[in-house]
Order: C-alpha cells, then sequence, then structure tokens
C-alpha cells in the first residue's frame, strides 16, 4: 500500500499527546493495535494503511486514561487535519478512517471490513486492562486470535 510520512507523523502526535506516552493507552498499546490490525486487514482484504493509521491516532488526542468521551470525536478532527501533511486519503477512506476512530470505543460492530479490522485491533488489545474480549463484538478472523492477543497483550 502506499507510502506515508510515518516518523513525521508520530512525532507529530507525540508532541501534541497530553497523556503518559507509555501509558496503557500509549505507543506501546498502538503498537499492538498495529499488528493485529495488519494480521486482521490482510485475511480480511482491508485497506492496511486505514488500518495502520487508526493505530497510531485511534487514542492520540485522549486527556486521560480513564473516562473520555469525546477522546474519539477529538481523534477523528486531528486525523482530519492532518490529511494532506503527513498521509494522503481519498475521501473514501478517510471517511473510513475518521468514522472507525470516532466510533472505536462505542461497541459498534460494522459490515465494512476496514472500520471492523480497526475496532477488531484496538479491542483484541483489551488484555492490557484485564478484559478478555468478546467474539459478539469481533469479526470471524479476530475471533480466531483472542487466546493469543490476551496472552500478548498482558506479557508486553
Amino acid at each position: 500500500y502506499m507510502t506515508y510520512q510515518r516518523p513525521e507523523l508520530l512525532k507529530h502526535i507525540r508532541d501534541q499527546f497530553k497523556i503518559d506516552w507509555h501509558g496503557i493507552h500509549g505507543a506501546n498499546h498502538w503498537a499492538r493495535v498495529l499488528h493485529h490490525g495488519q494480521r486482521i486487514a490482510k485475511a480480511r482484504e482491508a485497506d492496511l494503511l486505514v488500518v495502520e493509521l487508526f493505530a497510531f491516532l485511534h487514542d492520540s488526542c485522549r486527556l486521560d486514561d480513564y473516562r473520555d468521551p469525546l477522546h474519539g470525536e477529538r481523534g477523528a478532527e486531528f486525523a482530519y487535519g492532518v490529511n494532506g501533511q503527513f498521509f494522503h486519503l481519498d475521501g473514501k477512506q478517510l471517511d473510513n478512517l475518521c468514522f472507525a476512530i470516532k466510533h472505536h470505543s462505542g461497541g459498534d460492530v460494522s459490515t465494512n471490513p476496514t472500520i471492523q479490522s480497526c475496532w477488531d485491533a484496538d479491542r483484541l488489545d483489551l488484555g492490557r486492562v484485564g478484559i478478555i474480549p468478546s467474539p459478539r463484538f469481533l469479526s470471524e478472523e479476530a475471533s480466531k486470535l483472542i487466546d493469543e492477543a490476551f496472552d500478548w497483550s498482558i506479557q508486553s
């Protein structure tokens, strides 16, 4: 898939990041979301670039690690604002990315393989906070990874 300015994007995110970079919604979480997202997106033939950008952007605008119901909305606005600067998504890709970010913590499921791959990737890392993800909120491809992802998130 298309390349983009990953180091520059990550620096830009870090420069405005308000919570602990090494905390439960920080860079280590994003790395695990990226890992899960790439596997699921390939299996589901989803948009790999959108899934990767979701991993880095979905929690980028949190104000705290606990209750922050508007972080998805802020993250979607942030992603929209940096399109054309660090990456170049077309209208459909940008809509998918922003929708996935805005609604990632709402418990929804989507028939759109790219959006659901984003949500699957994030939900598979719930083990970091002691929660085993429910297959009800995951695609079939992601459900197969629950045990492995749970082990991985509590070890790393």
